[in-house]
């Protein structure tokens, strides 16, 4: 399913990837059970794609490790080292090419969040439809 493409503001960014960095490493908040509610499955997934899209390496259409550096300087984030984000790469890389496709980095999004994990059926049902 192509999902129409919406102007991402680094607003709506902050709120999709909300994270904070301390000593113990990246610590994500789960807003996503939230956002799905309010969104609906169709909203939710759009808005995953939109994230995709921020971080993706525009010419590859991929996200890889030089993306996602630059993605960390744009969002205030830094302090996260490559360690960190080779693997956030290597948890959503499904097919082995070191870098995210749309569906790896939406399946890792959704794998991530307990709260989805653990949410209503009808999301379940909802998103697969």
């Amino acid at each position: 399913m192509q999902l129409p493409r919406r102007k991402l503001t680094l607003e709506r960014v902050e709120i999709l990837l909300e994270m904070e960095v301390d000593e113990g490493g990246v610590q994500f908040e789960d807003y996503f059970p939230s956002m799905m509610e309010g969104l609906g499955a169709e909203g939710f997934i759009l808005e995953l794609c939109n994230g995709f899209h921020l971080l993706m390496d525009v010419e590859k259409g991929l996200i890889t490790l030089e993306s996602l550096r630059r993605s960390t300087i744009e969002l205030g984030l830094q302090e996260m080292g490559d360690d960190e984000l080779v693997w956030m790469l290597s948890e959503g890389d499904l097919d082995g090419d070191g870098a995210l496709n749309q569906t790896e980095f939406c399946i890792l999004m959704l794998r991530l969040s307990p709260g989805l994990m653990e949410g209503p059926k009808q999301w379940v049902e909802e998103m697969c439809t």
